[in-house]
């Protein structure tokens, strides 16, 4: 079978992210930092990164957690778009995030 055969679909603008039932993010309060819980790993995820995730319920789709946060850090949501989805597509890549 070819590779391409397993690839994960692409994260877009119409997907509803959500972290994965086996996955979890909690605060580890001894470092101070926010990680993402995953079968026999851990990922630690930048600052904003955590800030999208905050927003990855299933239900909002990858255009309206890009609004949310052009409000919020006054910014433009093409821009946003344009930064998050590699980092959604990354953490689907990684099997903990479901889109």
């Amino acid at each position: 079978m070819d590779d391409h055969m397993h690839r994960l679909p692409d994260v877009g603008i119409d997907s509803r992210p959500a972290l994965r039932s086996r996955a979890k993010l909690r605060h580890d309060q001894v470092r101070g930092r926010w990680v993402i819980l995953a079968p026999e790993r851990i990922l630690t995820p930048n600052e904003q990164a955590v800030d999208v995730l905050h927003l990855c319920d299933g239900r909002r789709s990858v255009a309206e957690i890009a609004e949310q946060l052009a409000e919020i850090y006054d910014a433009d949501a093409d821009t946003i778009i344009a930064d998050i989805i590699p980092v959604l597509q990354g953490l689907a890549d990684a099997g903990v995030l479901r889109t």
